[in-house]
């Protein structure tokens, strides 16, 4: 078969799947070396540690090598609650059975440098009416006076009764807040240069949900970015505010109409940190039970609520703190005033304040025009059972929206007939979810060709 002629399908049956992950699963495992490394930048005059850990095979000598001849270096990032923690499961299994080099990044500011196991201790939300916050700096903690907390319901039928703790302006939370996309960026470019550097790895990403936006954004600041494997990875905040807007032929789960109740036109500020609880997990975990046990799950609501309560418990563990709304979504007017903030806090000249609004309002779009490199070509998979991507949204918006992209990149759909959101998630038949299924479609494309371009 030559590279031109892999041919990846368009849908995995439910049986497919369990195949697949089985004979994955019986593969025998690798021994791996799993070490942290704290990534130390400045960016926009301050000082940011961001968190990482690697996973690759003890031998290196023994990482394979794509379809182009070079190594296969997996950049991963997590979703909206998460850290690199949340991702062990699928970066153990990319390097621990197919022997990939796994770089697991951690937003900035949730990676917990207090804590050796790096977990973070009680609840989101404390007694005394303050809330978790971000470590941006080793050392560096925010102060209860640096931010008022409010209770927002404006979005309450998708999310339940919201917390924000709101920076107040000229403290260091706000103007962290107001500089963290670029540490993000400048983070993660050195992190991919010291451990999946240019000339010997060959790059594919895949971002979770929250994570997806910003991995389609590095896949072109990073030369050695070749593809992105998609998994339950949100697009573009561009193309996902498009998604949000969508009003087309809506997606069915078990003949029930699925409502989009998202808001259609966010305008979160820049300085507003939304604290996750609880509701986080419901809102994923109604349409999922609904997806695969169809209305006769909402006869067993006490259960479920159970089991999101006790997912919760285990789950607060990690940061479950969010601020990436102003690119997810595309927030143009908040990504300007951030942006206008620390051009003010450094003392920017007036070309200079443009040219960082400018680079604050592409984090949610590709890069076009004469010298922009080209993207690289996107797998995207999407699971049975998943509240927030299903096949509609992805032929009538999110695949023509690639297409009219100027040079249009390379795209698969694939549609797993198994599995939700969290697609490492054990199900009936599937102890590690579909994950196993995912990675070895992953492991397909690269070692086919479907990224060669």
């Amino acid at each position: 078969m030559t590279v031109s002629q892999i041919e990846l399908p368009a849908a995995v049956s439910r049986e497919q799947i369990i195949r697949d992950s089985d004979a994955v699963l019986a593969m025998p495992d690798i021994p791996l070396s799993v070490e942290e490394d704290i990534v130390r930048i400045e960016a926009l005059g301050m000082e940011w540690d961001l968190g990482m850990a690697v996973y690759q095979p003890r031998d290196e000598a023994s990482i394979p090598c794509g379809a182009d001849g070079r190594k296969v270096g997996i950049f991963l990032l997590h979703g909206g609650s998460g850290d690199y923690k949340t991702m062990d499961r699928v970066a153990t299994l990319a390097a621990g059975k197919f022997g990939f080099k796994v770089l697991s990044g951690t937003f900035p500011g949730r990676f917990y440098f207090p804590e050796a196991g790096r977990d973070w201790p009680d609840d989101t939300i404390h007694a005394d009416g303050s809330v978790r916050t971000p470590v941006w700096k080793q050392g560096e903690l925010i102060a209860r006076d640096e931010y008022e907390v409010a209770r927002d319901v404006s979005m309450r039928p998708r999310y339940g009764t919201r917390t924000v703790a709101k920076a107040k302006p000229g403290t260091n939370f706000y103007h962290r807040m107001a500089a963290w996309p670029v540490a993000f960026e400048e983070g993660m470019k050195e992190a991919m240069r010291r451990h999946l550097p240019e000339g010997t790895f060959s790059i594919y990403g895949e971002g979770h949900s929250t994570g997806g936006p910003f991995v389609s954004m590095l896949s072109q600041r990073v030369s050695n970015f070749a593809g992105v494997v998609a998994t339950e990875h949100t697009p573009f905040g561009h193309v996902g505010a498009m998604r949000d807007n969508w009003s087309g032929s809506m997606g069915k789960i078990s003949g029930f109409e699925r409502v989009s109740t998202d808001d259609a036109a966010r305008s979160d500020p820049f300085n507003e940190l939304y604290i996750r609880t609880w509701r986080d997990l419901a809102r994923y975990a109604g349409p999922e039970a609904l997806g695969q046990q169809g209305p006769a799950a909402l006869m067993q609501l006490p259960m479920l609520m159970e089991e999101i309560l006790d997912n919760w418990d285990r789950g607060k563990a990690r940061p479950q703190f969010k601020a990436e709304y102003v690119i997810t979504h595309n927030i143009a007017a908040s990504l300007t005033e951030a942006a206008k903030v620390s051009a003010q806090r450094l003392g920017m000249n007036g070309d200079e304040t443009d040219a960082l609004v400018e680079r604050y309002l592409g984090y949610p779009r590709e890069l076009s025009g004469p010298d922009a490199p080209p993207l690289p070509p996107f797998l995207f998979i999407i699971t049975k059972d998943s509240r927030d991507h299903s096949p509609e949204v992805y032929r009538e918006v999110i695949l023509p929206a690639f297409a009219a992209m100027r040079p249009a990149p390379r795209t698969h759909l694939t549609h797993l007939g198994a599995g939700v959101h969290a697609f490492w998630k054990a199900e009936e038949g599937l102890p590690q979810g579909v994950a196993p299924a995912a990675i070895k479609l992953w492991n397909d494309a690269i070692t086919g060709g479907y990224f060669e371009v």
